[in-house]
């Protein structure tokens, strides 16, 4: 079949590898000139389990607070009633419960094996490290975590509950003067650079005779005759199927074909800076229960990941989040990066669905497929997203339940 994938991110990238493993002629339209250049950029890098990640389900972490300062999330320049909105709904599904909380799990499990296979097969190195601390500050911290834990239990995690010795031990860089009360051990968890794995397989999968046609704008969708029309060309150019993959230019494409999500950028921060002294940094990946940021090992280089905001892409950086990621790193490491040159610091969209998991599988009009909404878990869900995809486009059943995940639920 000849398919075009809208998007050239991690989702876009890995959907693209997919297809044509399986023989399609496929073409991939991004409207930036390189690959993983907007929420895949400087991703906080956690692979699977996805449900443990800050902003991952509602309903697996204490319910969302909205206002004050300690809101979950901040209303930044430039947002309106949709976000308020958007905003609204995301509290009352939280309230209801994780949602598919073991389906997603699952998927992130099969997703980190797929992942971990196409690098050994292709000899990618992107920066891969097994292991993650969920780190509780104080008792309190622990009991708002139980139904997360059992999720992962149901999902087949390996979950182990551990004091603040085995922990230092696990992590020998961690602070002794921070106060820890214990963690959550998560043998089976893995990280990644995303930015690095999506240019790398972008690279193959181009050698390989997929074709990326980058600073290229889809300007919508066409559903008969199956297509998509680009910016400045009125001309529709017609595929077999099309993948739409896009982030938040999902948003935009949609309802234009009657297909309206309620989709939108929540936006995060990270830091990003050169490794001084490895017996002071994370060895693999670690998460502040409490504040909901993550700290990440990246070769020579420490990810620092959190904040959630609503606003314009444009808005400027809000100094007191990327302080509070600050902060967290040296609470945690003190020393163990360099914090004085070559720090960058990035905010990123996360496009979301109200109850936080993604769109997978059929649109409802034949030849579109729909394998967006990744929220923050896009790295964990993208490799097994991509094969579920294919898979359903070659008319077979996947290897992984999808319960949830379609376009039903809304």
């Amino acid at each position: 079949m000849k398919i075009a994938i809208v998007g050239a991110g991690i989702i876009g990238v890995t959907t693209a590898y997919e297809l044509a493993r399986d023989g399609h002629e496929v073409t991939v339209f991004e409207q930036r000139n390189a690959a993983a250049e907007d929420a895949s950029f400087a991703a906080a890098g956690l692979l699977a389990p996805v449900l443990p990640t800050p902003w991952s389900l509602p309903g697996m972490a204490p319910a969302p607070r909205l206002m004050g300062a300690q809101s979950s999330v901040r209303l930044a320049q430039g947002f309106g009633r949709a976000d308020v909105a958007w905003l609204w709904h995301w509290k009352r599904l939280a309230r209801r419960g994780p949602g598919p909380a073991t389906a997603l799990e699952r998927l992130a499990q099969y997703s980190l094996e797929r992942t971990l296979e196409i690098a050994a097969e292709h000899e990618l190195d992107f920066e891969g490290t097994p292991g993650r601390l969920l780190l509780l500050r104080n008792e309190q911290d622990r009991a708002p975590l139980q139904p997360l834990l059992q999720c992962l239990r149901d999902a087949g995690v390996a979950v182990q509950e551990i004091d603040a010795a085995a922990a230092q031990k696990m992590e020998p860089g961690l602070c002794p003067e921070t106060p820890l009360a214990g963690a959550i051990a998560l043998p089976g968890a893995a990280s990644g650079n995303c930015r690095l794995f999506a240019q790398l397989l972008r690279q193959g999968t181009q050698a390989g005779g997929v074709h990326f046609a980058f600073g290229t704008r889809v300007q919508r969708l066409s559903a008969s005759p199956m297509g998509v029309v680009l910016q400045g060309d009125p001309a529709t150019h017609r595929f077999d199927a099309v993948v739409l993959c896009a982030g938040m230019a999902s948003a935009a494409l949609l309802p234009a074909i009657g297909l309206p999500l309620p989709l939108t950028a929540v936006y995060g921060y990270s830091i990003s800076a050169p490794l001084r002294e490895d017996t002071h940094a994370p060895q693999a990946s670690v998460v502040d229960v409490q504040q909901q940021i993550s700290i990440t090992r990246l070769g020579l280089r420490v990810r620092v990941a959190g904040g959630a905001e609503l606003g314009s892409a444009d808005a400027e950086h809000h100094a007191p989040t990327l302080a509070r990621l600050y902060r967290t790193l040296n609470d945690w490491f003190p020393g163990g990066a360099q914090l004085s040159t070559g720090v960058q610091a990035w905010r990123g969209a996360r496009t979301m669905l109200p109850d936080g998991a993604p769109m997978i599988g059929a649109s409802g009009i034949p030849g579109l497929w729909l394998n967006t909404g990744h929220g923050s878990g896009g790295f964990a869900l993208a490799s097994g997203s991509a094969r579920v995809i294919a898979d359903l486009v070659a008319q077979r059943s996947p290897a992984v339940e999808l319960s949830g995940l379609g376009m039903r639920r809304f």
